[in-house]
Formats: C-alpha cells, structure tokens, sequence
C-alpha cells in the first residue's frame, strides 16, 4: 500500500511530541512536510530528517507531495483551516474539539461529502483496544445492564497563563479540552445520547476550569467533572446491576499511567486486561490511513465528533 504523506499546519508542541512522532511510526504514512511560521522544524527533523519546511500553511496546502493534512492549531481556527485543506485536494485530521458549536460542523460534513475527502477530528481514544473492549463487555451485557456512569479527568496549568487553553479568544477551556473525552467515551461506549443534562461550572478569566456535569441517558445515570486547576487524575467507570468495568488510565496511556481495564463480575471476581504498548496516536493514523487508501470505514467520524459537540453545547447551556 502506497504511503500516504502527511502534512502538519503548525509547529505545535503537541504535534512536535505526540502527533508527529506517531506520523513517523506509523505503518503506511509518511511524515513529510510541516508549516511552521517561525521556520524552526529541527524538532521534527530530529526523527523525521527527510521532512521538509514549509513557509506558510498555504505553500503546504499547494504541495503536491502532500496527501493529508493534521491541524493541531487553536481551537478556533480549526473549521477555517480544514475547509482551506479539502478545497487544496487535501484529506483532513484536526484537532479537537473541530468546532466551537456543533452547528459548525455542517460545512465541514457538507465539503467532506462534495470532495470525497476523508476529514475527521482526532478523537484518538477511540482507536484504544481497551476502549474497543470496553464498548465490547458493556454492549454484550457483560456488566448485566448498565446502571450508572462516572467519568472524572484533570491536570492543573493554574501556573501557564499564556497557554491557549487558559484563553478564551483561542477556544479554551477545560470542557472543550477534555471533556470532549469524558462525554464522547460513554456516548462510544454506550451508543446512546443523554435525555438530560445538570450542569455547574467554574470560570476563571473567561475560560471554564471546572465542570461537574450530572446527566440522565436512557436508563443510567451519568456523572462527570474535569478540571484545569486540580491534581492530574483520571478514571471512568461503567457500573452495571451484574458487574462493572473501569478504566484506570483511560485518555493518556503511556503518559498518565499503563492501560488497565477491570472487569467485575456479579460474583465479586475482577479481572485486569492489559494493553502495553498500545499507543492510540499511532493506530489513529494507521486507521486513517487504511481508509484513505483502501476505503475502509473510519471509525471516527465526523457526525460522531459532531453528537459529543452538541453534548458540550447543551452543558453550557445548562449551566447558564
């Protein structure tokens, strides 16, 4: 299968220490071009030698070496430049959260579908085996039915003012920074959107640092709260009336800690499935590359990105 070569719109740390690197690794893609306005890609160059410099976001668009794009740019700037990519004949990985409302995403579905372009935002977690296992026990009824769900992340960049997600004219904020994992893994895992929402938010300077979300879906409950001011922590838990599954390490394995899943039964017995090594930048990139190449269905796609967005939208609107 022919590479597909990859282009990256920014110089993000982000993408120079987790996107970039999976590009690289990952099997059937090629890491070879980023636009950078500062003109520095030595960080990239350092495992990618062959990559090259671009001057601008446009001259990578107007490559024809380059086949798919990654955005890893401010949250605002996301729906602007991937509509800018699939016009220049470009497939589209972009950040989340894509949109800043879920109405957004209509023009963005609307190019996708007028180009036959693939264009998805890189929900990584989803392409997690321990995710996929999860979704697994939880459908096959192996936690009996499910009764309740508890989602809880955070880290505290109280002491990095200048950082985007601490500014609100750049799309900060902790819910659309990680609560698009909280929401978006039950919704993966359950299939099911909520019948209603209780919200109570924190604000700081204009971006919200604290989210505790209460929620109703069709029969369990659901409780949530992340956090950019509290100690890095991180946990979800699927309880059932015959057993449960918790996710230890469930959105930055390899980082936060190893991926466990535990598997309770209606006996009391719990059993630990492991998943080392497993690294979900890089099977996002490969899946996305299958489905360039060969047409194989994304997993990820665009009207999913968009039902946890209206998720976050009726948060807000809950919390007033």
């Amino acid at each position: 299968m022919e590479p597909v070569n990859w282009g990256i719109l920014g110089a993000a740390k982000f993408a120079r220490e987790h996107m970039a690197p999976a590009i690289h690794a990952a099997k059937g893609a090629r890491l070879a071009g980023i636009a950078s306005r500062s003109g520095d890609i030595s960080g990239f160059q350092a495992f990618a030698p062959d990559a090259q410099g671009f001057e601008s976001y446009d001259a990578l668009l107007a490559s024809p070496e380059i086949d798919a794009v990654y955005i890893p740019l401010p949250n605002t700037l996301h729906v602007e430049w991937a509509l800018k990519a699939m016009d220049a004949g470009k497939h589209v990985l972009v950040e989340k959260p894509l949109a800043m409302k879920a109405d957004e995403f209509d023009a963005v579905i609307a190019k996708r579908d007028q180009t036959g372009l693939l264009c998805a935002e890189a929900y990584m977690i989803i392409h997690h085996p321990q995710w996929q296992r999860a979704r697994e026990i939880v459908q096959s009824g192996g936690i009996g039915k499910l009764r309740h769900v508890s989602a809880q992340f955070c880290y505290n960049n109280a002491s990095d003012p200048g950082n985007i997600r601490n500014k609100p004219e750049t799309g900060g904020g902790g819910i659309p920074d990680i609560g698009v994992y909280t929401f978006g893994s039950t919704r993966f895992v359950t299939g099911q959107e909520p019948v209603d929402i209780d919200a109570h938010i924190t604000w700081e300077n204009g971006v919200d640092v604290k989210a505790e979300v209460n929620a109703q879906f069709d029969g369990f409950s659901y409780q949530s709260m992340v956090s950019m001011r509290l100690a890095n922590y991180q946990e979800v838990l699927f309880l059932g009336d015959a057993g449960h599954v918790k996710l230890t390490a469930p959105f930055n394995p390899l980082v936060y800690g190893g991926a466990v899943l535990y598997h309770g039964d209606a006996a009391g017995n719990i059993t630990a499935e492991k998943f080392p090594g497993a690294n979900h930048y890089v099977l996002q990139v490969e899946a996305f590359g299958r489905s360039v190449r060969t047409g194989e269905a994304y997993p990820a796609t665009l009207e999913f990105a968009k039902g946890t967005q209206a998720m976050i939208d009726r948060v807000f609107e809950a919390a007033g």
